[in-house]
C-alpha cells in the first residue's frame, strides 16, 4: 500500500519581518503613527525656522513652500528607510542642521546654493556609507560609549519634550527653572501634566497603544481648553479646530539647487567650514539616534552593533541629498522615532506608516497643526525615561569609560546637541587612555575622529586665524 507523502509547508515569511522581529501588524501601524504625531511639529517648526533668514540677496521663503518641501522629503526619505533599510527609523529635516542653514549659510550665499551645500553634504555621507568608512568609524566606538549615547539621547528628548511643553523655562538667575519664573502657570501646562500622567498611568498597565491614546486625549482637551479660555499661548502650534481641512501643496522649491555655486559666492574657505559643520552634525546626529534608538528597537547585537546598519546609513546619507533637493533642508533620523518604539514599532513597516502620513499631511497641514507641543511632550518624556535603562550596562567602575560616558550623556541635554555629546565622549575617552599608556585600546580611527571633533569644537577660533 502506498503511503502518501505529505510536505510540511514552509514557513511564510513576510516582507518586513514583523513576526521574526516579535511584533505584529498593529503594533507597527500604532508605533508608525505615534511617531509621526511626535514629529509632525517639525513640518511646523522647520519653516518657521527657515523662513525667519534671509539670503545674500534678502530673499525669503514662504511658510507653504517650506511646510510642503519638508512634508515631502520626510515622507520619500521616511518610506525608503522603511522598503529597503526595514527600519523604524523616520526621517525628516534636522533641527541641528536648519538653524546652520538659516544662520551660517545663507546669510553669505542664496537659498539654491545653500541647498546645494545639503545635497552635497548628503553625497559625503552616502560615500561614507557605501564604502563601509561610516560604518567602520561607528565600530571603533567602544561598547560603552554606544550605550551612553543611546542614555544621553533619552536625556535629550526628555528635555525637548519638558521645554516644548514649558514646563522646564529659561531663568534669570539660573540656566532653566520650574516652568515660567519657577512656577508652573496656566492651562497649557495642565494638558502637558494630564497627558503625561494619563501616558504613565496607561504605559504602566501595559495598554496597547498607550502612547497615541493619551497624545490624542490631551489634544482634544487642548482644544477644548483653547476654546474655552481665552489668549493663551501654547507655543508654535495652538490647538483649534481648523477652518479647512485640506491645503494645496505648493512644489515650487523642488529642484531648486545649486551645487557648487556657494563656494563662488560665499568663498572656499566658508562654504567649506559650512559643508564641514553640516556633515559632522548630519554624521553623529544621525549616528547617535541610529545607536540609542536600535538598541531600544532591540536590533543591537551584544556588541552594540545594528543589525542592517549597512542600508540605514546609506539611506539616511540620501535623505540629506533629497532633503536639499526638495528645498527642505538635510534630512536625517529623528529621536521623535523613540516614541514609535516605544509603542512597539519593531520593522519598516512602521516607517512606511509614518512617511504616508507625512505624505497627506502636505495636503492636511490644517489638521497636523491641530497637536500642540503640550500634547505631543509627553511622549519624549516616557521615552526618554525609558531610553535610561541602557545606563546599567555601562561599566561605572571603570572610570577610564565611566567619564567619557558622563560627558557624553551630560552634554547632550546641556547642549541641546547629540553631536557634541558624542563628540565630548571620544574626545575624553581618547586623551583619558593617552594618558594612562594605553595606547592599544584606542582603535586607530578615534585618534582621526578625535582631531576632527578637536576641530569642531575650536571651528570660531581656526575661522578667526584666517579671517
Amino acid at each position: 500500500m502506498t503511503q502518501l507523502k505529505t510536505q510540511t509547508p514552509k514557513p511564510q515569511r513576510s516582507f518586513f519581518h514583523v513576526s521574526a522581529r516579535g511584533s505584529t501588524i498593529g503594533r507597527e501601524v500604532r508605533g508608525g503613527i505615534t511617531t509621526f504625531v511626535a514629529v509632525a511639529y517639525i513640518i511646523l517648526l522647520i519653516p518657521i525656522i527657515l523662513s525667519g533668514a534671509k539670503d545674500v540677496t534678502g530673499a525669503t521663503l514662504t511658510i507653504p513652500q517650506l511646510t510642503t518641501a519638508v512634508a515631502l522629503s520626510a515622507a520619500l526619505t521616511t518610506i525608503l528607510m522603511g522598503v529597503v533599510g526595514n527600519a523604524p527609523f523616520a526621517l525628516a529635516s534636522g533641527l541641528g542642521v536648519a538653524p546652520v542653514v538659516a544662520f551660517q549659510a545663507v546669510p553669505f550665499m542664496t537659498w539654491d546654493q545653500a541647498m546645494g551645500l545639503i545635497v552635497l553634504e548628503g553625497v559625503v555621507i552616502v560615500v561614507f556609507a557605501l564604502t563601509g568608512i561610516r560604518q567602520l568609524i561607528m565600530d571603533a566606538i567602544p561598547t560603552g560609549l554606544k550605550h551612553a549615547i543611546g542614555v544621553g539621547i533619552g536625556m535629550f528628548i526628555a528635555l525637548i519634550g519638558l521645554v516644548d511643553a514649558g514646563f522646564v523655562g529659561k531663568g534669570e538667575g539660573t540656566p532653566v527653572v520650574l516652568g515660567a519664573g519657577g512656577h508652573l502657570q496656566g492651562w497649557p501646562i495642565v494638558v502637558f501634566c494630564a497627558g503625561l500622567l494619563l501616558m504613565l498611568g496607561l504605559y504602566a498597565r501595559r495598554v496597547p497603544g498607550a502612547i497615541l491614546i493619551s497624545i490624542v486625549s490631551a489634544t482634544v482637551l487642548a482644544i477644548v481648553v483653547n476654546a474655552a479660555v481665552d489668549g493663551l499661548k501654547w507655543g508654535v502650534v495652538t490647538p483649534a479646530m481648523p477652518t479647512d481641512i485640506v491645503a494645496t501643496p505648493d512644489f515650487s522649491l523642488i529642484g531648486a539647487v545649486n551645487l557648487f555655486g556657494g563656494f563662488g559666492r560665499a568663498g572656499i574657505l566658508t562654504a567649506t567650514v559650512v559643508l564641514f559643520t553640516l556633515v559632522l552634525s548630519g554624521f553623529f546626529d544621525a549616528m547617535g539616534t541610529i545607536i540609542g534608538v536600535g538598541e531600544e528597537a532591540g536590533m543591537a547585537d551584544e556588541r552594540g552593533q545594528i543589525k542592517g546598519i549597512g542600508k540605514i546609513l546609506t539611506i539616511d546619507g540620501f535623505g540629506a541629498i533629497i532633503g536639499g533637493g526638495t528645498g527642505a533642508s538635510a534630512n536625517t533620523v529623528v529621536v521623535e522615532s523613540a516614541a514609535g518604539v516605544g509603542e512597539g514599532a519593531r520593522t519598516g513597516l512602521a516607517s512606511v506608516v509614518t512617511g504616508l502620513l507625512f505624505a497627506g499631511a502636505m495636503f492636511l497641514t490644517p489638521l497636523a497643526a491641530v497637536v500642540p507641543a503640550q500634547a505631543a511632550a509627553p511622549a519624549l518624556v516616557l521615552v526618554g525615561a525609558l531610553m535610561m535603562t541602557a545606563a546599567r550596562k555601562i561599566d561605572w567602575d571603570d572610570l577610564e569609560l565611566a567619564i567619557p560616558a558622563f560627558l557624553t550623556i551630560a552634554l547632550m541635554p546641556f547642549t541641546y546637541s547629540i553631536t557634541n555629546g558624542v563628540g565630548a565622549g571620544i574626545v575624553a575617552f581618547t586623551v583619558i587612555k593617552a594618558a594612562r599608556g594605553k595606547f592599544a585600546d584606542i582603535h586607530w580611527l578615534l585618534w582621526l575622529i578625535t582631531a576632527i571633533f578637536v576641530a569642531y569644537f575650536g571651528i570660531s577660533f581656526i575661522e578667526g586665524l584666517f579671517a
